[in-house]
């Protein structure tokens, strides 16, 4: 289940998923809490399992679009389902009609496998290909 952790972003444990998702450096981290704690729209939920943060999603929801600004699952805990249990749960709650990400290409298998479709951005950074990332959520049939 998502928890609304928006509140304790900078708890020692929520700092350190940030870290996962943005460069790993005091600035990037700095600058990636600031965003939460300046925007109502930015959205940050934790997923626990037992007493444990191991994983959270950050996102900002823009009309019928939610665009995913971070997401993260502690390395012990990747690879069994969090990272996905944690976009389905999204999209139950908040009904988007697309999900977007930017990503890398680290994590573009990920996405593909739950259904995004992947599109090359080039490189932004020297030497780093981006590729955005989009899930167009099925309407619900009355």
């Amino acid at each position: 289940m998502l928890l609304n952790i928006k509140n304790y972003i900078r708890k020692p444990e929520t700092m350190e998923l940030i870290s996962y998702a943005v460069f790993p450096d005091d600035r990037s981290i700095e600058q990636a809490i600031q965003q939460y704690e300046a925007n109502d729209a930015w959205q940050l939920y934790g997923f626990e399992d037992g007493e444990l943060l191991v994983g959270l999603i950050g996102f900002e929801k823009m009309d019928d679009t939610l665009l995913i600004r971070h997401i993260s699952v502690i390395p012990e805990n990747r690879g069994l389902g969090y990272g996905r249990g944690m976009i389905l749960e999204v999209l139950t709650q908040e009904k988007p009609a697309r999900v977007v990400a930017e990503t890398d290409e680290e994590a573009v298998d990920f996405y593909r496998s739950i259904g995004f479709e992947v599109h090359s951005l080039g490189e932004l950074f020297p030497g780093v290909e981006r590729f955005r990332c989009v899930y167009e959520a099925e309407e619900d049939e009355e």
